[in-house]
């Protein structure tokens, strides 16, 4: 049997816990997580990203999370929380799979940016000016 976006999704969530923002914050704050943008490049220039986070596109996720890569994006540490997140969450449950599949112990889905902003997370980039 084919597999389904609908599994896909459920082994996303199975694979990583979701998270609030509020919970977001205090591991951000504590420096022991990274957020993690997997949104398009031009969706985080149109609309600014979580303070100081990683944004590594989800069509390029593999190759820029596995270490041993030439892409691999600079400060990001699988010793640490990932928190990953999107537009709306659905990439971000999909790129949690990956994360974990791909050896990330802790990771856990942040879910949409626009959770974060409403939630007053602090903000970096065009377009954003929340406070943490």
């Amino acid at each position: 049997m084919a597999t389904t976006l609908k599994d896909l999704m459920e082994a996303g969530r199975t694979a990583a816990p979701s998270i609030t923002p509020a919970e977001a914050k205090v591991l951000l704050a504590a420096g022991t997580a990274i957020a993690v943008d997997v949104r398009d490049d031009s969706e985080v220039a149109a609309s600014g990203k979580v303070t100081g986070a990683l944004c590594t596109p989800r069509g390029h996720l593999e190759a820029k999370i596995d270490p041993a890569s030439p892409g691999f994006v600079a400060g990001l540490d699988p010793k640490k929380t990932i928190l990953v997140y999107c537009r709306s969450g659905g990439r971000a449950t999909l790129a949690a799979k990956t994360f974990k599949d791909m050896g990330y112990p802790d990771v856990r889905i942040l879910g949409g940016f626009d959770d974060w902003v409403a939630a007053g997370g602090a903000v970096e980039g065009m377009g954003g000016t929340g406070d943490a």
